[in-house]
């Protein structure tokens, strides 16, 4: 089936889930999760897949192993995109993004030293300004205070080289259009209007080659 939209019934959900997390609530809600909530994920997915490639839903479930937080269930829905795009759905509306958010050790020097090359560091700064005009951020994920070691801390794209990571982002809060297909088009958007920063990433950065522990 098409996507068209997320009812408002989804976002109650979740904002039920977000109230009270817990085993209790999960069972006695499901039927909405797996009515309301999940299916349009697929079917919004299936739309894109000609573009940017087929999509994977996470599982609902938190891994509260190694936190503090024990709380069971995840208060959005999300997905990722093998063009590397990653959507979003929680009570507070509609989330995209697209780039690395954690970059390894490999992959962050071929980073800084692409943004300290002058062509390179200047072909990402105009793709970081014209993602900004249309409305969307470039965030840095996790970035340092401080120099990195081995650059000049008065380097003129210092910020970008404090990052270690980096993602393209859009936020949409709620809104009728949510509830329609149209939720598709700003989706679209973005991924299209983030595909040169993916593309910097891809060319520059790459897949880290580091074996995982």
């Amino acid at each position: 089936m098409p996507f068209t939209g997320w009812p408002a019934r989804a976002l109650e959900f979740y904002e039920g889930l977000a109230a009270d997390n817990s085993k209790t609530y999960w069972t006695e809600h499901k039927a909405t999760y797996d009515r309301d909530v999940y299916p349009p994920m697929v079917a919004l997915l299936a739309d894109l897949a000609g573009e940017f490639g087929p999509g994977r839903i996470f599982r609902p479930y938190r891994d509260v192993r190694f936190s503090a937080d024990k709380s069971p269930y995840k208060t959005h829905i999300a997905a990722t995109l093998e063009s590397g795009g990653y959507i979003q759905l929680s009570a507070t509306g509609l989330g995209a993004g697209l780039g690395y958010y954690q970059m390894a050790a490999d992959q962050l020097d071929r980073y800084r030293r692409a943004v300290a090359d002058d062509a390179g560091g200047t072909d990402l700064e105009r793709i970081v300004a014209a993602l900004e005009r249309t409305g969307a951020t470039a965030n840095g994920v996790d970035s340092l205070r401080g120099t990195p070691r081995g650059y000049p801390k008065d380097h003129p794209r210092i910020a970008l080289l404090r990052h270690r990571g980096l993602v393209a982002w859009r936020d949409w809060p709620v809104a009728p259009w949510l509830g329609t297909a149209r939720a598709r088009g700003r989706v679209v958007d973005f991924l299209r209007a983030a595909a040169p920063l993916g593309a910097w990433l891809s060319t520059h950065v790459g897949d880290s080659t580091l074996p995982r522990r």
